[in-house]
C-alpha cells in the first residue's frame, strides 16, 4: 500500500499520537514536505503564444496602473 498523506498538526498532542503509531509500525511520519512541481512546469504548454503574450501585457498594464495610484 503506498498512499501518502499530507497533514497540518493543530495540536501538539495529535504529533505524539502520529508518533506512537509509527511505534506501532502503523505508519511512517515523513519529515520533508512533498516536492511540488515548479508552477512553469506545470503550466507549461496551457496557452498558446499568443494568449500568454496577450496576458503578459495585460499583467504589465495592470502593474502599472497601480503604480500610477
Amino acid at each position: 500500500m503506498d498512499n501518502t498523506l499530507l497533514i497540518e498538526i493543530t495540536n501538539p498532542k495529535a504529533l505524539g499520537l502520529l508518533h506512537e503509531l509509527e511505534e506501532l509500525h502503523l505508519i511512517k511520519v515523513l519529515k520533508n514536505k512533498p516536492t511540488q512541481p515548479k508552477l512553469s512546469d506545470k503550466y507549461r504548454g496551457v496557452f498558446t503564444k499568443e494568449d500568454a503574450q496577450s496576458f503578459n501585457d495585460h499583467t504589465q498594464v495592470m502593474r502599472n496602473e497601480w503604480k500610477n495610484i
